[in-house]
């Protein structure tokens, strides 16, 4: 018995490093999607611009969209916001959820950067952003002409996630 006491901590160090190596080789852009084929979550949040300015569900396009989440202090949503804007300009429709940031912060990015949202929610509190599932920041989503999410991208949203990702599924959304 008391050659067993000797080799648990063995037996579990080992088991520790299995659990661990296993975290380690999943790919975090991969996250589940609790809210995949789920509509948009029910929402009722200012606007960025004014806090008088109450956005809701009722005020997303009735067609297919990306909602971005972003924030200042969030330096990979500094890297993606050049694309973002280049998407908005060939006229993809841009939706901003500004995610657990402060307002002033957030109007000066968009002044000194460029706007590419249509609409832009303040979620100080984080509250959609944790209805969403959000992990943090930047992550996209991709809504169909009815609210339903169809895809979330975590991370970057970049050139090549754009074409071998969304614009496929855009295509068959478009399509029928």
């Amino acid at each position: 018995m008391k050659q067993w006491v000797y080799l648990l901590p063995l037996v579990l160090f080992i088991a520790l490093a299995i659990v661990l190596w296993q975290g380690l080789s999943n790919d975090s852009r991969l996250l589940p999607a609790a809210m995949l084929n789920q509509p948009f979550p029910e929402f009722a949040l200012p606007s960025l611009a004014s806090s008088s300015q109450i956005i809701t569900t009722k005020d997303l396009p009735k067609q297919i969209i990306l909602v971005n989440v972003w924030a200042t202090w969030c330096s990979s949503c500094l890297q993606e916001h050049p694309f973002l804007v280049e998407l908005a300009k060939q006229g993809v429709v841009i939706i901003g959820l500004n995610y657990k940031d402060k307002r002033a912060d957030a109007l000066a990015w968009l002044k000194q950067l460029g706007n590419p949202y249509q609409l832009e929610i303040f979620d100080a509190k984080g509250s959609l952003g944790l209805d969403l599932g959000v992990y943090g920041a930047p992550e996209t989503y991709l809504l169909d002409q009815h609210g339903v999410i169809q895809y979330r991208h975590v991370g970057v949203l970049t050139p090549d996630v754009w074409r071998q990702r969304l614009i496929p599924i855009i295509e068959v959304l478009k399509n029928g």
